[in-house]
């Protein structure tokens, strides 16, 4: 077995770093689901990995799990209700929350001959989270939180409750390996929107399907995991400053070019597609 510290994040040549923040058009709640496709394309294409950073208003992001909740449109009343909007998304299983207190960001790599498995990337995620947060003298650990919202092997914790989702998606060579990260903010309330998500879209039916029983005390934020006060700005700093420190990775601003631009418009209309029932 590999250990953690010994697993690299190879670079084909230096990150592209791109923050939707600085995207030159106006961004939609479909927006981060688009981007991470058109980034996944022209890593292919430059032969370059990426680091992408995103956060969003309040938004719940549905997996295509969720629609089969045999109550899912009086489900999504109390997302609605809470002041939350909803998409579906095109990764990951089940319904996990995005708003101003949670980054979301993407490692993407094009995969060339190597094909990266999957419990690779999730390793490697892993690695750059641990190495960040490495000076907080806590382990992050990667365990299944089986009553977190979006439970998975590779959920990240500490002290055994969870801070960190990750998910992956891969299409034409390419692969994106997607976490979101509870900065702030209350994470109680965040798990207890999803805890009653289900209890509505379920209201005791039992069905093929595994949805979880959500415990909002099972999860936490970087600030209540480290006592310490964290912004979204600091950790995506402190993300970059660890990339750069593994291997002398370098990281250039990257540039929204006319190709990347028009994957992205294409993907939106994908996207507004796998909606168009909820939308």
């Amino acid at each position: 077995m590999t250990l953690l510290n010994e697993i690299p994040i190879p670079t084909q040549g230096p990150f592209l770093l791109y923050d939707s923040n600085s995207a030159p058009f106006s961004l939609t709640s479909l927006s981060p689901f688009a981007l991470t496709d058109a980034f996944i394309e022209y890593s292919v294409t430059v032969k370059q990995p990426i680091l992408h950073f995103w956060s969003t208003d309040p938004l719940v992001l549905l997996g295509m799990m969720d629609t089969k909740l045999p109550f899912f449109e009086p489900a999504l009343s109390v997302l609605s209700d809470a002041q939350y909007d909803y998409i579906v998304r095109n990764s990951g299983g089940l319904a996990v929350v995005s708003d101003p207190g949670v980054l979301n960001l993407s490692l993407i790599f094009p995969e060339e001959e190597h094909r990266i498995s999957i419990d690779e990337g999730y390793r490697r995620m892993h690695y750059l989270i641990e190495q960040t947060f490495k000076d907080y003298g806590k382990t992050i650990n990667a365990i299944e939180i089986a009553d977190s919202y979006c439970p998975g092997e590779y959920d990240l914790s500490v002290d055994g409750r969870k801070i960190a989702g990750i998910a992956q998606r891969r299409i034409k060579g390419g692969i994106a390996i997607m976490i979101y990260l509870s900065v702030n903010g209350d994470q109680a309330k965040r798990g207890e929107l999803i805890r009653k998500f289900y209890q509505k879209g379920l209201a005791g039916t039992k069905t093929k399907w595994n949805f979880p029983t959500v415990n909002p005390s099972s999860m936490t934020t970087l600030e209540e995991a480290f006592a310490a006060p964290f912004t979204i700005s600091q950790v995506k700093h402190n993300i970059t400053l660890a990339l750069q420190k593994m291997n002398n990775a370098q990281l250039s601003a990257g540039i929204y070019t006319e190709l990347i631009q028009q994957s992205y418009f294409l993907g939106i209309e994908k996207m507004k597609k796998r909606n168009e029932k909820i939308l």
